[in-house]
This record gives C-alpha cells, structure tokens and sequence, in this order.
C-alpha cells in the first residue's frame, strides 16, 4: 500500500506496476533492436488497438519501408513447467495482427529478462488444431516457448522483405500494363505462395509442392524457404531440384541457384542419410540444366555405378533416360538410344523415355515409330505442360503421316491451353502454315483455322497472310471459295494492307495477279503483278514482263524481260518471253537469239519453235522457217499450229 499523504497535495495518481512491466519489456525489445542492425523501430503506436509499434527491417544499412507489426508483453508470473510463458491477450488483438503477414507478438519475462517470441499465426494454428470454438472467447492465452534472437529477427526480415518485394513487383507490373496484357498476366500468373515461419511446417509445405511438381511455385518461394529453412539443411533440397528440373526445361531464371545446387549435393554425397546414386543423379541434372553435359553425362554413370539404385527402378530409369539425352546431345544418338530403351526396359511406362524416343524418330524421319511412342506418353496431372508439349509434336508427326484431320483435332485440343501457354498458339499456327495447303482436305481445316484465329488476332500480319494464301490454294484447285473476284479483291485489300513484310506483300499480290490471268483478264493482271514487282522485284518480274506482252506494251517489257533472262530466272520461258518482246520491236536478229536460246533450254518448246520460224518466214529466211518448221511439225504432229501451218502453207511441205 502507498504511505499515508502528509500533505493533500501529495495525494497523485498512482502508476501501475503493469506500466513499469511494459516499459520494461519495450525497452528490451528496443535493445534488441539496436544491437541486431536488422531492424529499426519506426514507430509506437499511439492508439494501441493491437500493436504497440512497428519495425522496419533493415538490409545493407539500407532502410527499406518494409515494416511488420509487434505486440509487446511484459509479465512477472512463474515460468510454467514445460518452460513456456503464459501471457493473456484480447483475441481482437489477434485479429489486428494478423491483418499484416509475420506479425508476432513479444513476451519479456522480467524475473529473467529473457525475450520470447510468438507469431500471431502461430497463435492462431494452435488454436484451430485444438478444435474449441475459440472464436467467440474475450481473452486467449499465449504460450511463448521460443527465445527471441538476433536470428530470429534475421528469419523475419528475410520473409517479409522478400514476400514485400514480390508483391511490389506484382503489383508494379500491372500498373504498367495496360488492362488486356493484365489480363493476360492473370492467366500465366505463377502463385503466390505464404511460407510459414514454423520449419516443420515450411518443411511440409515444400516436399508437397515438390511432389505434385510445383516448380514454378517453389522458384518463386525460394528466398522464403531458404530464410526458414536455411540454405544447407536436407529440408531445402527440393527447392534446388525445383530450380534444376526448371534449368532443364529451360525455365529457370536462376542460373546461380543451379550452381549452388551442385555445390549443396556434393557436400551431401559423404553424408551416409543420403543414397548417393541419388545424389549424383541429382547434380547430373544440375550440369545439364547449366548445359554442361560433359560433366552430366559423368554424373548419371556415377549414379547408376550405385547398385543401390536398382531398389528404385523409377529413379534407375530416369537415370539411364537423363543420360542418352547427354548422349543425344554430345552428338551419339544411337547410345543414347540404348539408354532411353534400358529405361523402357526398367519402367514401360516410363513418359520421359518416350518422349525422347518419339522425338529421337521424328528428326529421323520415321514418323510411324514416332507416333508409336508419343502415344504411349502419359504425364501426371501435374505436368499437364509436358502433356502438351507430346500434343504439339504430335501434330508435326501427323501432318508428316498425311493424317491431317487427325492432326487438326490435336490442335484444336491443344488451342484450349494456348492462353497459359504462350507458345502452343504460335506453334500451331506455323504447323498449318506449312502443311495446310498440301492438300484440299488439310487446306479446308487450314481455312477454318486462319478464319477463327483472325477474329481473335486480327493485327498479327502472318495471320491475314496465311488466310489469303489458303483461299488462292484452294481456288487453284478448282475448290469453290464462295466468292467472285471483284468480291474478292474488296477482301484483299483490307487484308494485304496490313500484311507488314514486304515480301510477303508482294507474294499475294502475285497471286491475285494469276487469278486475273486466269480470267484473261490481263489490264487488271498488270496491276497486281506491278504491284509485287514494285515490293519485291526479283522473280516477280516475270509475270509483269509477260502481262506487259500480252497488253502489247513491249517496249515497257523488254528491259524488265532482259533481266529476268540475262540474270534473275534465265530458264526457257524468260527467254521466251524476252523473244516475243523482242520480234514485236522489230529487233530481228535479238528475237531470233532468244528464242534460240529458249530452246537450247528446252527442247521441246513448242511455241518457241513455231514463233522462231514465223521470225524468218518475216524476215525473208524461208529454207531457216522451213528447216525449224519441219522439226516442229515432226515433233508435235497434233498441235494446232502444225495443222494451221499444213492448211496455211501446203507448198511449202509439199516435198516434206
């Protein structure tokens, strides 16, 4: 009891020994603080509705704004017989701290100044293991069990410094996309995972997501699961086979991750808890993710010299799979065919043997054994990447095998995944542009495919090419396209003007110049074939030399035609061609030569021979048009010229 007042005036407010405790327990948790240089308190909350202040973590000195929220509790009772403390708390300030993620809550136990830690999630999956309808209790009891340490503190700043800056980043890029590449980001979004601080719990956590194949997921929880576990331990290791089996995939953005990976494995290959043919399988894996297959190739034989292996036929198989892919890529394909057969042999259903044979037969050629072993490809639920990856070759061997129907349900069975996986839709696309237009059958479903993908991708040039070229394919082909000409070029124009490649360009305008040609229509013939030559130029000014003859503009021709013979396409119809421009200049003697020429080039050239013996029948050179007359006549007895030359000139071939 506080002493009598000798004076009124000395009667004050009476300061609770609760304060002097609390005071305590800050002031020590402050000098934590100060010492660790991991954190720094930033603030103390002056409206304590569940936090008494906030800590900023601290990296490299540098101050970083990444803060976590902290309940102080001081407390004089007994330490209980287990050596935990009990302190109570008013379950709304649970609720208040785990609003942030790695809140905890302090207890400094003043008889024995010691610093103990919980964490409000802790508090919270104690709670709800019980099984008691907790949540409508005032007050709970909190247990602290576990010192509060410089390494304490170290773990807590590396998660949320690490959990912060992932959602930063997420955050950051999507305010500098726009709302459709947001959109399309929700869709390939790898998860967030929260990586608890308790390492049997984290411990758990990680060997599950290894084992349904979360990759991806443990890459991005890396740091997280490496600040709780430590880089060292046997727990982490299947973050480092997660950042492997990416590296081998190609998928890995941590190459440093890998390097460490070998570095962790080989420490672990005296460690007698390990089965070292496991060990050496796993650091060949690291090496040929790094593309070192040299040293993979050394580290699967070292692996499968461990005759413990063969205990586990599912790791021996992969083993001797993993190494013919080092073998296939140091350039031995038939050893590495032994090893992918030996894993068949060991595990028949091995998906990753046959997939390697599979595409092993496809580079051969032998598209029949090819399809024989993607079809026996079975991956996990969890891998249904890899599914689609078989799918996509798939559709290559198909095509190959003529089976285009076959091949164009694969696609359409693939094109449901495209959005989660960017490169099944580009792959597709040049799989129909370069078998779509082998046949009718397969140019029809090609047609189907560019018109659907138009509607979906209409900026994509390649797209808009592609439908153009499988529309010409099929009215080349006496196919009806449900459209006129003049109907068409309305279509054509919107489409080829956005057609970007030149190149490309030019290559349509060439055929729509043919679809003029066909219909004789040649005034509108020379546009179109103008138009390529004026894009590309090269070949293309075959054609609108030849139009230009037709339109009997030859002296706009014959310069074009000369190139064409002399240097780009010297074959027997350019110098055709370059002879006609030539005879309807007058230029005798250079007609004469080209079509001379022509014919050298081939000699069964019809209209060459009988157009040569018009120029001399003009030019007075009767026994020279007789002479190549005769030849002509001789070689194609039912041509019409022969029979017009036989009903025009009888005198001639009198004697004949």
């Amino acid at each position: 009891m506080p002493p009598p007042a000798s004076n009124h005036f000395d009667d004050l407010p009476q300061r609770p020994s609760s304060h002097v405790t609390e005071e305590k327990a800050l002031s020590a948790f402050q000098q934590l603080l100060a010492d660790s240089n991991v954190f720094i308190l930033q603030s103390i909350d002056r409206k304590d509705y569940g936090t008494d202040c906030q800590i900023e973590a601290i990296v490299h000195g540098n101050a970083t704004n990444v803060r976590l929220h902290v309940q102080v509790k001081g407390t004089e009772k007994k330490i209980n017989s287990d050596g935990s403390i009990s302190v109570e708390i008013d379950r709304p300030n649970l609720n208040y701290l785990l609003t942030q993620p790695y809140s905890f809550f302090v207890c400094f136990h003043v008889p024995t100044e010691q610093l103990r830690i919980k964490y409000a999630e802790e508090v919270l999956r104690e709670y709800e293991h019980e099984g008691k309808n907790w949540t409508t209790q005032r007050t709970l009891t909190v247990s602290f069990s576990s010192p509060l340490s410089v390494a304490k503190l170290e773990t807590l700043r590396d998660l949320a410094k690490t959990q912060s800056d992932q959602f930063r980043d997420y955050r950051n890029q999507q305010i500098s996309n726009e709302a459709p590449q947001i959109a399309e980001n929700v869709r390939s979004a790898v998860p967030l995972i929260h990586v608890p601080e308790d390492q049997v719990i984290a411990t758990k956590i990680l060997a599950e997501l290894y084992d349904r194949g979360a990759d991806e997921v443990i890459s991005l929880a890396f740091e997280k699961f490496e600040a709780v576990l430590g880089a060292d331990s046997r727990a982490f290791g299947p973050s480092y086979m997660a950042e492997i089996n990416l590296g081998m995939a190609s998928d890995s953005n941590f190459p440093e991750r890998i390097a460490s990976a070998i570095e962790y494995f080989e420490r672990k290959i005296s460690d007698e808890n390990y089965l070292t043919g496991s060990i050496h399988y796993s650091i060949g894996n690291a090496h040929s993710a790094m593309g070192n297959e040299t040293l993979a190739k050394e580290s699967y034989e070292k692996a499968l010299e461990d005759h413990r292996l063969e205990i586990d036929p599912f790791l021996a198989a992969q083993a001797h799979k993993n190494l013919g892919t080092s073998f296939e890529r140091l350039g031995h394909p038939n050893v590495a065919v032994e090893h992918y057969l030996k894993a068949i042999e060991l595990l028949p259903n091995l998906p990753e043997a046959h997939n390697a044979l599979g595409n092993h037969y496809l580079r051969e050629g032998r598209y029949e054994e090819a399809l024989e072993h993607f079809d026996q490809i079975i991956f996990g639920p969890h891998q249904q990447n890899r599914m689609a990856a078989v799918s996509g070759w798939r559709v290559n061997v198909l095509f190959n095998l003529d089976q285009g129907r076959a091949a164009f349900r694969e696609i359409n069975t693939l094109l449901v995944d495209g959005q989660s996986a960017p490169w099944i839709l580009p792959w597709c696309a040049r799989q129909v542009a370069n078998f779509g237009r082998t046949s009718i059958k397969n140019a029809r479903l090609a047609l189907a495919f560019w018109e659907r993908l138009f509607v979906e991708e209409p900026d994509v040039s390649v797209v808009r090419r592609e439908l153009l070229l499988t529309r010409f394919y099929l009215r080349s082909c006496n196919q009806n396209i449900n459209m006129s000409f003049e109907a068409f070029c309305v279509d054509f124009a919107l489409h080829v003007s956005k057609v970007t490649d030149s190149d490309d360009a030019a290559l349509l305008w060439d055929r729509l110049g043919h679809w003029a040609q066909d219909n004789e229509n040649w005034i509108e013939a020379e546009k179109c074939f103008r138009r390529a030559f004026d894009l590309a130029g090269g070949h293309y000014g075959y054609c609108l030399g030849t139009a230009l003859n037709f339109l009997e503009r030859f002296d706009e021709s014959l310069p074009i035609l000369e190139e064409q013979a002399e240097t780009i396409q010297p074959d027997a119809m350019s110098w055709f061609q370059l002879a006609r421009s030539h005879g309807s200049l007058k230029n005798t003697q250079e007609a004469i030569a080209a079509y001379k020429k022509a014919i050298s080039l081939d000699p069964d050239y019809d209209l060459a021979m009988f157009n040569l013996g018009g120029i001399y029948w003009n030019c007075g050179r009767i026994d020279d048009a007789k002479c190549i007359w005769d030849e002509a006549r001789t070689k194609f007895p039912d041509h019409e010229l022969t029979k017009k030359l036989d009903r025009d000139l009888p005198f001639l071939f009198a004697n004949s």
